[in-house]
């Protein structure tokens, strides 16, 4: 790693230990920016719009990094102490079926109501015609980040860790919210 790559991490580390929730909160609010800017070029955007880039970081900023921050928080203080495989298969069954149709609900509607600025009753039709798969998709893929996430992530990197692989994600959702109209934006 290079010196400058290094220091970089090493400054980012005494953020993360001095102002955690600061620092997952504008960490998730920058990896969905990125993440963003490759969905739109995934989806043939001729040039980025920046309207929607903010409104994907404040999300990741405002929701995200504080929602990932507490509930970590509060996963380990359900199961202080406890360790081992049938403890951690508990956590991510528990967030499976918690903050996985939460997170995914929470997006869909941000994403109709706040990004495309569309009415609720539109949303609602959206959500619900995309939601199932959005969920389903989801149980096949995060059961495996969560368990890797409670099995060898510590605590303080929990949430760096899932916003990264969340920026990931996030192309899909982004791609799967849009509505059609908007898609040949």
């Amino acid at each position: 790693m290079s010196d400058l790559a290094k220091d970089a991490w090493r400054k980012y580390l005494i953020q993360l230990q001095a102002y955690p929730l600061r620092t997952k909160a504008i960490t998730a609010g920058v990896l969905a920016g990125c993440s963003d800017a490759i969905a739109q070029k995934i989806s043939g955007v001729k040039q980025i719009q920046f309207r929607r880039l903010f409104l994907l970081m404040l999300y990741g900023l405002a929701y995200g990094g504080p929602f990932g921050h507490f509930f970590h928080k509060l996963m380990d203080a359900i199961f202080k102490g406890k360790k081992g495989n049938s403890t951690v298969a508990k956590k991510v069954l528990l967030e499976q079926l918690t903050s996985s149709p939460w997170n995914n609900f929470f997006f869909m509607a941000y994403y109709g109501l706040v990004v495309e600025g569309r009415p609720w009753k539109l949303v609602k039709q959206k959500v619900g015609k995309d939601f199932p798969t959005i969920q389903l998709t989801a149980w096949k893929f995060w059961p495996v980040v969560g368990w890797v996430n409670y099995q060898y992530v510590p605590l303080q990197f929990r949430v760096l860790f899932s916003s990264f692989v969340a920026s990931c994600w996030s192309i899909f959702l982004n791609l799967k919210a849009r509505s059609p109209a908007i898609k040949n934006a």
